[in-house]
Order: structure tokens, then sequence, then C-alpha cells
């Protein structure tokens, strides 16, 4: 019913800087949060940075100052723009929608996209 589709992975050398997107599309009534998480090999998923509808957000302190994120609501796309990069940032990068209100059900559903690769490397 809603899927999630990333763009803007790649790779990029150390000090560059890349742009994410991340596009929610189905039978949606509305979104409370978007965010982006990331995985490493060998570790856990963990929260880069999230957005609620009202604008407020979080982010983990090792992007702190670097990564910017943003949402534009009406399109129910979130953007994670990432400056400054640094090896240790290379992962697979997963958008997440929270809190998702679906057209006829009840409740509110998690969603989670396919992922894009950042790599990080000279």
């Amino acid at each position: 019913q809603v899927q999630l589709v990333e763009s803007g992975g790649g790779l990029v050398q150390p000090g560059g800087s890349l742009r994410l997107s991340c596009a929610a599309s189905g039978s949606i009534v509305s979104i409370n949060a978007m965010g982006w998480y990331r995985q490493a090999p060998g570790k856990e998923r963990e929260l880069v940075a999230a957005i609620t509808s009202g604008g407020s957000t979080n982010y983990a302190d090792s992007v702190k100052g670097r990564f910017t994120i943003s949402r534009d609501n009406a399109k129910n796309t979130v953007y994670l723009q990432m400056n400054s990069l640094k090896p240790e940032d290379t992962a697979v990068y997963y958008c997440n929608a929270d809190g998702v209100v679906v057209t006829n059900t009840l409740g509110k559903y998690r969603y989670w996209g396919q992922g894009t690769q950042v790599t990080v490397s000279s």
C-alpha cells in the first residue's frame, strides 16, 4: 500500500557532499515522522536524522553540523543533505516513515525503503 523510494546515493571523496531523497507513495493520509537510518557492514542499523511533520528534527551526534534533514509534506518526501562526508559515513542508508495513516485502515504503520549505498572513499 505504501512504498518508499530512495535516490541519491553513490561514491564520493572525503569532504564531499551528497543529497539523498526519499519519496513515499500510496494511499497515505498522513505521516508523522520521516527519517534516515544507516547500517555499515558488521554494525547495527542506527538513526542518522529524523523530522516530524511539524519540522522538529533529531540528529545523531556523529552527523550534527554536517547533515541536514528536510521534508516536503505536500510531496511526502524527505531529504538528507550530507556535507563534509567522512569514510565512517559509508553505509547503506535507509529511509523510514513512521506513524503513517493509510486510507481505509486503522492504526498507524511504519515503512522502510530498500536502501541506498553511500560510499566515502578516495
